[in-house]
């Protein structure tokens, strides 16, 4: 396995080490609607993806699958289940993913011995502990047509746009609605509304943000 710019766990470690993660790492490539792992399963190792993106979720009440976040190039996956050594969510991939996978002992020593590598590793738990507790004051303090406009945001900038602007993502309005804690038939409305508003604009399933503005304001209000 080369060096890859995208990958957290070559990222970080030392120049000596990456020999030694050649030998320990194994490349996987999955579809979109693959399942990576799934909750309950025992946590085996860490993942670290290359390209692609995968959805984080888990069944709510109601058996409805809440989307908890994306994650794209240069994330870590499978770092949920370091305390109870198991995944207490699910990742699927929602394209062509490719990322390395390293069992966790050999993950523990490399931490050890990479101290950059484990100062990143604190960083990235810090940070997602933050989105987290964000994202369920969010849950309780916003309205839905709030929660949907910070989804698209956050949707944006995790996928981009192509050249005509719309969100370059194949996401169904189903994982939207999820990601945003609403239902279906909420954000087909909201959307309706939004695009007779001209705040965004539709073409079968591509979305395009043209009232950022408006966007911003509704996700601080």
């Amino acid at each position: 396995m080369k060096n890859h710019e995208n990958c957290f766990l070559c990222r970080y470690c030392l120049p000596e080490w990456q020999a030694l993660i050649e030998t320990k790492a194994s490349i996987h490539q999955y579809k979109k609607g693959e399942s990576i792992f799934k909750a309950g399963e025992a946590l085996s190792g860490f993942y670290f993806i290359h390209e692609g993106h995968v959805k984080i979720h888990k069944r709510w009440k109601n058996n409805r699958d809440l989307i908890i976040k994306f994650a794209g190039a240069g994330n870590v996956l499978g770092h949920r289940g370091l305390s109870g050594q198991k995944h207490p969510v699910s990742a699927t991939a929602l394209g062509k993913v490719t990322l390395c996978f390293v069992d966790a002992e050999f993950f523990a020593t490399t931490l050890r011995v990479n101290h950059e590598l484990a100062y990143q590793m604190v960083l990235f738990f810090a940070s997602e502990l933050q989105k987290t507790e964000q994202s369920m004051s969010n849950m309780v303090q916003m309205d839905v047509k709030s929660r949907i406009a910070l989804a698209l945001l956050d949707i944006s900038e995790v996928f981009g746009s192509d050249k005509e602007g719309f969100i370059n993502s194949s996401l169904s309005k189903q994982d939207i609605a999820s990601y945003a804690g609403t239902t279906y038939e909420s954000l087909f409305k909201t959307l309706n509304d939004w695009k007779e508003e001209g705040i965004v604009t539709l073409s079968e399933k591509k979305i395009k943000i043209i009232g950022a503005d408006v966007f911003k304001r509704l996700t601080v209000e």
